[in-house]
């Protein structure tokens, strides 16, 4: 297996080298590669996606088929520009020069993806990678097999073999993809992993993208109407329960809201989880699975604990033979039990109840910073102190999630919920160098840029770095005085 990896890494190396994949018809090649992937194998993708995770066919195009074609598609439709040099100013102390900035690839990249997304997670990164023109290496999560082996069987057939390869395994080829050197490694998955991700990267001072989660919170400033309430409470249910089980980075953790009207949130909750999922306990064609049996006994270890369980208002059924929870409410547990402490990552919501929801911003800030903060509010006074008060990867109002899809907005963390930020224009800057070229001409040089020093070059010298240039070229010229 190593012999096989330090060969496949020599390949990539020799083939970045060659300039092959810095050329845009290589790069768009692969990019119409990837889109023809994606719709001729579309009911393939949804089999491994439903093998997984349980994901109904719909969910499967919603969040990682068609998300993926629109990301591919916009690539191509802005390649040319993101390419094209930018041109730069320069101060008048530089002339007579010009200067640009051009986007060059990096070279031989690590893509690390996730399982709760094993197709959207390995392929959205990848769009940047190809449009900036990498040779690329993707690592699959082994937890989600037969995603895993989907990948590592068709993209050597729509993709160049020789500078985009799949390598499949455990943590153990994991362990030894990181021993190498790359360009860059991008790595979506959970803080305890990025962090000897980033520590491996620091033996070769690798550049790394960290995607990682944190508790998302949802604040609740209810309600101008019964439509809003209504309309709310459908967005919360479906941002923590219809996006892979709540087994997603992204997705509501807890809720935030006044006392007065947590009750009236819980029925709504019911209602609508109803309505959405069903009211059986053991299962729902529209709801994905737990992932494994250690993630279903992690799930199962949070609830079980005696003063948790008794928060419990709603759900706590859990079927471990289908690997299915259903959507469960807690309101009020301790805050210093495990599910307030760990990101949940699962179909469990706590419901935290405040004297004032202005409080929610010191509740807030008092814990790690999450990857996104959703709140519902109309009050724009509220708004800009959430804004203004809390730190976030991002922060979304009156709904949830969507913020992910839009390809010109930047997706990615902060502090513990990882750095670096990707989709769109901001993927080709993830695995691109921005490199400065500067050029200037023979027609003027300065005696005074150059020693033995004095007093009079000392202020030549101060003179220019005011841009005072007129007066600089005077006094050089000996048509001004000294004074």
């Amino acid at each position: 297996m190593e012999t096989d990896l330090e060969a496949d890494l020599k390949e990539l190396r020799q083939v970045f080298n060659s300039g092959k994949t810095k050329e845009s018809s290589w790069r768009i090649s692969q990019l119409h590669g990837l889109l023809h992937l994606l719709e001729d194998r579309e009911n393939d993708i949804s089999m491994a996606l439903k093998q997984d995770l349980g994901k109904h066919h719909v969910e499967a195009y919603r969040d990682e088929i068609g998300t993926v074609v629109k990301s591919v598609n916009y690539a191509l439709k802005n390649l040319k520009q993101w390419m094209a040099g930018k041109k730069a100013s320069l101060p008048l102390a530089a002339f007579p020069s010009k200067a640009e900035l051009l986007h060059e690839p990096l070279g031989v990249v690590l893509i690390i993806s996730s399982w709760n997304f094993p197709i959207g997670l390995s392929l959205e990164p990848m769009i940047g990678a190809i449009a900036a023109g990498n040779a690329i290496v993707l690592k699959p999560s082994e937890l989600a097999p037969s995603c895993s082996s989907f990948l590592a069987e068709t993209i050597r057939d729509y993709l160049d073999n020789s500078a985009v390869k799949v390598i499949e395994g455990g943590s153990a080829i994991g362990e030894r993809l990181l021993e190498h050197k790359f360009d860059k490694i991008f790595f979506t998955g959970s803080t305890r992993v990025g962090r000897s991700v980033m520590s491996a990267a620091a033996q070769h001072l690798t550049p790394v993208t960290l995607e990682l989660g944190g508790k998302c919170p949802a604040v609740v400033d209810f309600f101008s109407t019964s439509r809003d309430a209504d309309m709310a409470t459908k967005r919360i249910v479906w941002g923590k329960f219809g996006a892979c089980a709540g087994q997603a980075c992204i997705g509501i953790d807890y809720v935030l809201i006044e006392k007065k009207y947590a009750s009236n949130l819980v029925e709504l909750l019911k209602k609508y989880i109803t309505q959405c999922y069903g009211d059986g306990p053991t299962g729902s064609h529209s709801m994905s699975k737990i992932i494994n049996k250690k993630h279903f006994s992690r799930l199962k270890s949070l609830i079980d604990e005696p003063r948790v369980k008794s928060s419990i208002v709603h759900g706590g059924l859990l079927d471990e033979e289908s690997l299915f929870i259903w959507p469960t409410i807690l309101v009020d547990p301790p805050l210093d039990a495990a599910i307030m402490m760990e990101e949940i990552f699962g179909p469990l919501l706590p419901v935290i109840t405040l004297e004032r929801i202005e409080d929610s911003i010191e509740f807030i800030r008092a814990r790690p910073k999450p990857l996104a903060l959703y709140a519902f509010t109309k009050d724009e006074h509220f708004q800009k102190g959430l804004i203004s008060e809390t730190s976030s990867g991002s922060i979304m109002f009156n709904d949830v999630i969507l913020q992910y899809a839009v390809d010109t907005l930047p997706f990615g963390g902060v502090g513990e919920s990882g750095f670096g930020r990707y989709h769109g224009k901001y993927s080709f800057e993830n695995f691109s160098h921005e490199k400065v070229v500067v050029m200037r001409s023979f027609l003027i040089d300065f005696w005074f840029r150059y020693p033995p020093w004095d007093d009079k070059k000392l202020q030549l010298i101060k003179s220019g770095l005011r841009f005072d240039y007129l007066g600089v070229v005077l006094i050089a010229l000996g048509l001004k005085s000294k004074a």
